[in-house]
């Protein structure tokens, strides 16, 4: 199998079943939009996570590659799997393992600390994209509508995968400052 085939020189790419349509198409900026979140999640593990997170998030990526096929397949077809409920009931299950290992929040974090964890709050900002993007396809085109849960689950999974990533890697979550506590600091 070659790697380029030309197909899509003129700005059009097919989806699933033949049909071609523009490389901007909603349906092609969901499903490139879910990739990209798939490649952010691989390079947080890349970075060093503890064993049990790794094996979970392994398990979204295999998530992601369903929910692209997923949104690349309009339509009926009978060999593509599609996201249902129960992987929305996993990433439930592991956010309420994940949370019952770490401190309450107590104030608005930022994004960072350690790279693993700076990489899982990216992957968080891209799924939250991708989510935007798929509700934009649902107003115009059907979608499976456990899509859009799956991507709001998983942006608050991947939250608190950063907060994992950065206990265990022994780094605090940085803290959000607002202006107005600054003020009061500095007035001090």
């Amino acid at each position: 199998m070659k790697i380029y085939t030309r197909t899509g020189d003129e700005g059009e790419t097919g989806l699933w079943g033949g049909l071609r349509v523009p490389k901007d198409a909603p349906r092609v900026q969901a499903y490139g939009t879910v990739d990209e979140c798939n490649a952010a999640i691989g390079v947080a593990r890349s970075a060093g996570v503890d064993t049990y997170l790794d094996a979970l998030l392994a398990r979204v990526q295999s998530d992601l590659f369903v929910v692209g096929a997923d949104l690349a397949t309009p339509g009926e077809a009978a060999n593509i799997p599609r996201i249902g409920a129960d992987a929305v009931q996993a990433l439930e299950q592991a956010i309420d393992e994940l949370e019952a290992q770490l401190e309450p929040l107590r104030q608005f974090i930022l994004p960072g600390g350690a790279p693993s964890a700076a990489y899982l709050h990216l992957a968080r900002t891209i799924c939250r994209r991708a989510e935007r993007r798929v509700v934009t396809l649902s107003r115009s085109e059907p979608v499976n509508p456990q899509i859009t849960i799956y991507l709001n689950r998983l942006s608050d999974f991947l939250f608190v995968a950063a907060r994992c990533a950065n206990a265990s890697a022994g780094v605090p979550d940085v803290p959000w400052e607002s202006p107005r506590m600054r003020k009061e600091a500095k007035d001090e």
